[in-house]
């Protein structure tokens, strides 16, 4: 049984309802490590003091604050808890709102809650509250010395915390073109969304977040064990020139929108027009980004970024 990272309350009006915070993500990212191309040593991430230069061990690392230059305040774990006890005890909620009103942009990190002991009437009562009013409990609740926006969701027999971005977290670039606001004035036919709208409608499935996972991990995995087996675990090739030719990046082009969209409606294998007759099952088809447009890159497998 995993341990809760948190222990505290969900606080509302008079209602108080003791749980614990528990992950509810993972991480899939393949464990990777930096190597030194010359010897394949391991290239390691090392903790120094930047006044002797020496490693310095996690037993003896403490945070501080910087209050004026070079004099610093050591903050221990109980002072962050003192701070303020119920703000680092208690999930606050001020409000509820209903659950489509929050856009999925301010969604951030999802945390599992479990009712503590002697608090599983209560737990079930807010659970079954949300869900029939279909309401959201907005709150604010300090993790990890940071406070957090966060809503309290009714999720199956869980309740969910869910932390949100604040406004100011959330911008577009300033030197962005954005296209019109509407139809018309992008200059978009009747016909054109209409068809539009039945290919959505043709692709439309019912949602089960099961049916998806990361195939790429699983590629990058099989061409990890082709490696292995070649015996290619003490080297580093170089690329085939194939291997290493650029995608060239694809320009605007002028389309034929009415054509892509019938095009689409063929391929799902539902097209109902005049003579089709075809009941072939429809396939999802990936599409590749625009290999013209920046891609932020990072490097693979950097621990401690999470």
């Amino acid at each position: 049984m995993p341990r809760a990272f948190w222990r505290g309350a969900i606080s509302f009006g008079l209602v108080h309802v003791p749980v614990g915070l528990y992950s509810a993500t993972r991480s899939t990212t393949l464990d990777l490590d930096f190597l030194d191309r010359r010897d394949f040593s391991p290239v390691g991430y090392e903790r120094i003091n930047k006044h002797t230069g020496k490693p310095v061990a996690w037993s003896d690392i403490v945070r501080g604050y910087q209050y004026e230059k070079g004099r610093y305040v050591a903050l221990s774990e109980e002072d962050f808890r003192r701070a303020n006890v119920k703000a680092s005890r208690t999930i606050e909620i001020s409000g509820f709102t209903a659950v489509e009103s929050i856009e999925p942009r301010f969604y951030d990190t999802p945390y599992s809650m479990v009712p503590q002991k002697d608090g599983e009437k209560v737990y079930v009562l807010l659970r079954e509250a949300l869900r029939r009013t279909g309401k959201a409990g907005i709150a604010q609740v300090v993790i990890r010395t940071r406070q957090h926006l966060a809503v309290v969701l009714a999720d199956d027999r869980l309740l969910t915390l869910n932390t949100l971005r604040y406004a100011d977290e959330l911008h577009l670039p300033n030197d962005v073109e954005l296209p019109a606001g509407h139809a018309k004035g992008a200059g978009l036919a009747a016909r054109e969304l209409a068809m539009a709208e039945r290919l959505i409608n043709e692709l439309s499935v019912k949602w089960d977040p099961r049916q998806y996972h990361d195939t790429y991990r699983e590629d990058l995995m099989r061409r990890i064990e082709e490696k292995v087996r070649k015996g290619q675990t003490h080297s580093l090739p170089r690329g085939s020139r194939d291997d290493e030719r650029e995608i060239p990046a694809e320009g605007a082009k002028v389309i034929d929108l009415m054509s892509v969209l019938k095009r689409s409606l063929r391929q799902t294998g539902r097209e109902s027009g005049p003579g089709s007759g075809r009941a072939t099952p429809a396939r999802s088809r990936a599409i590749p980004a625009r290999r013209n447009q920046p891609v932020s890159r990072r490097r693979a497998g950097r621990r401690g970024t999470n």
